[in-house]
């Protein structure tokens, strides 16, 4: 198991370009689309594309559900169905990024709500985003404090399922492990097929990452024999990470803070009876845990949970370090994965990159071939990380509205 994560870590940010850049441009496609009329040509990227005008079309044009977004590649003549398409690709993006940030099981993220989603707010009034992982029979119950780039794909899934301000649907889940349908809850992973809505499975996930990966191997020998599995995602996800939820006993009291929060925030949107039956999943697979692994919090363990996010900051931005674990990189932040850099620390980040360089130049000359090799080692890790600043920066604020309140069935 360990030579298959050895072979896949490398190939990991082809994947994730792929799927990312892949996205990216069906998504610009459908809004280009959106823009002209049926059966009109449009550019765009420099390709040629017509915009179908079946009489299939003409008819749904005035209904609220509109024409289906097909095109046809001039130069091929292949017809696409791109909103379809456009949805396969968001869904493929979405898994892959809230897996390889957070380390949660597939059955996990299909398992993810509306409610899931929270937030602390610190009596110095940072805002600190939570991820609320369901416990299992097999796996605790875990909060996790989001990054970036984790908050960044959970906003963007939860801008879609509220676009137009409707209400995220409620619709039950069939557990394959218990053999059961869950209540309706507001799921985040679900899409609508026909006329009806329906949670993502976690083998339909699977086949897409399968799909991709055929795909990179038409360019890339090297995928030809490798498949990415969603669990390959908890696998490359660092150890020490992948239980770096808050202590089980930490994470249940925040979320008992939280609760009239919570309550207030979502009976505005939710009806209370779907609130209730989020809280009695939680109840129902807390049973299933072993006894004593909720306690009571004591108030010194709850200084340091307060503490931990004040010792996270550092001159270029935060570190992503699990709670409670100390900095195993002796503060060498620029080689450290868990630094998330802060864009407006930008320039200080170029600084660095030049003094680096003039360093390498002396050294050439002083022929210190083993301090060439360390400032290339950490050049890479600068250049890296203003590069992932950078792409950060350039992500639009998304914006989820306001809620409506769901209207009563």
């Amino acid at each position: 198991m360990a030579d298959r994560t050895r072979v896949r870590q490398p190939l990991l940010p082809v994947l994730v370009e792929h799927v990312e850049s892949r996205h990216e441009h069906l998504s610009s496609l459908l809004e280009a689309a959106r823009l002209v009329p049926l059966g009109t040509a449009f550019v765009h990227r420099g390709r040629h594309y017509t915009r179908s005008d079946s009489p299939e079309d003409r008819r749904r044009i005035n209904t609220e559900a509109g024409p289906t977004m097909r095109i046809v590649v001039q130069d091929t003549g292949k017809t696409i169905y791109l909103d379809q398409v456009e949805e396969l690709a968001f869904w493929e993006w979405a898994a892959v990024e809230i897996l390889r940030h957070s380390g949660i099981r597939i059955e996990e993220l299909t398992e993810l709500t509306h409610l899931s989603v929270r937030q602390y707010q610190r009596p110095n009034e940072e805002v600190i985003a939570l991820l609320v992982i369901a416990p299992s029979k097999g796996e605790r119950e875990r909060v996790i404090p989001m990054s970036p780039d984790l908050f960044h794909a959970i906003a963007q899934v939860v801008r879609r399922q509220t676009r137009n301000r409707r209400a995220i649907p409620l619709v039950s889940r069939y557990d394959p492990q218990e053999r059961l349908w869950s209540d309706p809850m507001p799921f985040l992973f679900q899409r609508q097929l026909g006329t009806a809505h329906n949670v993502l499975a976690a083998r339909t996930i699977a086949g897409m990452f399968r799909r991709s990966c055929n795909e990179i191997a038409q360019t890339n020998p090297v995928f030809a024999d490798t498949r990415f599995t969603p669990h390959d995602f908890r696998r490359l996800f660092a150890t020490d990470i992948v239980n770096g939820g808050l202590p089980i006993h930490i994470g249940a009291a925040l979320l008992g803070h939280l609760h009239l929060q919570t309550t207030q925030g979502y009976v505005a949107v939710f009806a209370e009876d779907i609130v209730q039956h989020y809280q009695k999943f939680l109840n129902h697979r807390r049973s299933q845990r072993p006894d004593g692994e909720y306690v009571d919090v004591t108030p010194e363990e709850w200084a340091e949970f307060e503490e931990h996010f004040d010792k996270r900051k550092v001159e270029l931005g935060n570190c992503g370090r699990p709670y409670g674990s100390p900095c195993q990189h002796e503060h060498a932040c620029i080689r450290c994965p868990m630094l998330r850099v802060n864009p407006k620390m930008l320039p200080r980040l170029a600084e660095i990159e030049k003094d680096l360089v003039l360093r390498r130049k002396r050294a050439e000359e002083e022929q210190w071939l083993g301090e060439i090799e360390g400032i290339d080692m950490t050049l890479t890790f600068v250049r890296t990380k203003q590069a992932d600043a950078a792409r950060t920066a350039q992500r639009a604020p998304v914006a989820l509205g306001i809620p409506t309140t769901r209207r009563p069935e």
